[in-house]
C-alpha cells in the first residue's frame, strides 16, 4: 500500500533515477528508500520481486512512454519529415537535452543486463523497427532503411555517453540536428 498521496508512477520515477544515478548493481535498498520515501516494508508490499521487480517496472514505464510518444507515432506517420522531427523532439525532452543518461543502455551494459535482456533487446528492436518502416515508406530500400533506423540509435546513444562524459549538452543537441539531416536525405 502507498503512503498516502503518492503514486506508482512517483514511485517508478523515483526509482529510475536511482537506476540512473547509482545502476542496477549500486542502487542499494537505502538509496531507494531516501529517493522513493518509502521504508523497506513498504517497498516490498509494493514490489515483492525485491530491486529485479522494481528494475522490471522501471523499464516497462520507460518502454511504454517510448512507445506512446516515439514508435507509435513512427509507425503511423504519413509524413517522414514531421515524424522525424517529432521523435527527435521527444528525444531531446526525454534525455534532458543529454543531460539525462539512458537506463535501458545502462542496462544492456551493466552486469544485470542478462536478466533484462528481452527489454532490453525488445526497445531498441521495436525503435529501430519503427523508425526504418517510416523510412522504407519515404522510399528508401529495406536495407537502406535498416542502416539508418541503426544509424540514427547508434547516434543517439554515442551521443549521450558522450554529453554526458564531457560534461557538455550541446554534443547531444548537435548530433540530433545531424541526425536529422542524415534520416532524410535522398537515397543514395
Amino acid at each position: 500500500m502507498l503512503k498516502r498521496g503518492v503514486e506508482r508512477g512517483e514511485v517508478l520515477r523515483a526509482l529510475g533515477e536511482v537506476f540512473r544515478a547509482h545502476g542496477y548493481e549500486g542502487a542499494s535498498l537505502t538509496l531507494i528508500t531516501e529517493a522513493t520515501g518509502l521504508g523497506k516494508g513498504s517497498l516490498y508490499h509494493l514490489f515483492p520481486g525485491g530491486k529485479e521487480q522494481m528494475a522490471a517496472e522501471v523499464l516497462a514505464e520507460i518502454d511504454g512512454w517510448f512507445e506512446l510518444h516515439i514508435f507509435a507515432p513512427l509507425r503511423s506517420a504519413d509524413d517522414p519529415a514531421r515524424a522525424i522531427a517529432a521523435m527527435i523532439a521527444g528525444v531531446d525532452q526525454y534525455f534532458h537535452s543529454g543531460d539525462r543518461v539512458c537506463l535501458v543502455g545502462m542496462v544492456a551494459l551493466g552486469a544485470a543486463r542478462d536478466s533484462f535482456a528481452e527489454a532490453v533487446d525488445g526497445y531498441f528492436a521495436r525503435w529501430q523497427a519503427a523508425l526504418a518502416a517510416l523510412l522504407r515508406r519515404s522510399r528508401l530500400t529495406n536495407s537502406q532503411a535498416q542502416r539508418r533506423a541503426e544509424d540514427a540509435l547508434l547516434t543517439i546513444q554515442g551521443a549521450l555517453v558522450l554529453a554526458r562524459a564531457r560534461g557538455d549538452a550541446k554534443i547531444f543537441r548537435r548530433a540530433l540536428s545531424d541526425l536529422t539531416a542524415r534520416l532524410l536525405a535522398p537515397p543514395a
